[in-house]
């Protein structure tokens, strides 16, 4: 690898990535209907010229039918207006998980992006060890799936939809999931909990159509969260406080 330390980043107003570094360098590579193994390969091709050898896995994770990166000339498609869309509601969703994120001062993650399930989410932990997770991730190894149940968690985000569940919704679960978690009384009256998914849902449209788009969603992701928590007997006065503001640190 060079000397020189690089970015990548995606921009879905100009449907550019964009590869920079800290010399001045700067490539982008466009963002339009090709195979995966021709992005892969532009990519590729342009960290090379600015003397950055990297070695990646090239195997999607979390798929039941996965091709190696430069090996998929099969997927090759690339919608501008759905692009952009969905990146705007990541920017939205980003804004109220990171707002949820504040009233919890245990250990917890921060707001991000899954690049397998494609989901952006937050996790909060009891603190407390959970059973070992028992792996099974379609092309992911059972040792990550076990890292990251080690211990007690309730996690809630936003996931486009897949084969599973077709259309974009919010969901809320925990691990392990605790007796009489699935069926709490959580808010909206559109949520629900799916016995195939074992985690609550909320369909997107259901808060995109609310009045108040962020307080349903808020509420979503309280009584959720509040539902595990209960359930799962978290020591919840040591582990909670009141909603915050994201990036400003609380008055001691």
């Amino acid at each position: 690898m060079g000397s020189a330390c690089s970015k990548l980043e995606f921009d879905f107003l100009k449907h550019v990535l964009s590869v920079s570094t800290d010399d001045g360098s700067y490539k982008e590579v466009g963002l339009f209907p090709r195979s995966v193994a021709e992005f892969y390969g532009a990519v590729m091709q342009a960290l090379s010229e600015f003397d950055i050898d990297i070695h990646i896995h090239e195997m999607p994770n979390e798929l039941q039918e996965a091709i190696r990166f430069s090996d998929d000339r099969i997927h090759a498609s690339y919608d501008r207006d759905y692009a952009q869309r969905h990146w705007q509601i990541l920017f939205q969703v980003n804004r109220v998980l990171a707002k949820f994120r504040t009233s919890f001062i245990g250990k917890c993650s921060p707001v991000h992006f899954f690049w397998g399930s494609f989901d952006l989410a937050v996790t909060r932990f009891s603190g407390r060890p959970a059973p070992l997770h028992p792996g099974g991730v379609p092309n992911l190894p059972d040792a990550v799936a076990q890292e990251a149940y080690s211990h007690e968690v309730s996690s809630a985000g936003f996931w486009p939809g897949s084969d599973a569940l077709r259309y974009p919704a919010f969901y809320s679960y925990a691990y392990p999931e605790p007796p009489g978690f699935s069926s709490a009384s959580i808010r909206p009256a559109q949520a629900f909990y799916s016995e195939e998914l074992s985690e609550y849902i909320l369909p997107y449209d259901g808060v995109r159509t609310a009045e108040d788009p962020d307080r349903v969603l808020m509420d979503f992701l309280t009584s959720a969260y509040e539902a595990a928590a209960s359930t799962g007997k978290w020591d919840r006065p040591a582990l909670e406080t009141d909603i915050g503001v994201p990036g400003r640190p609380r008055a001691v």
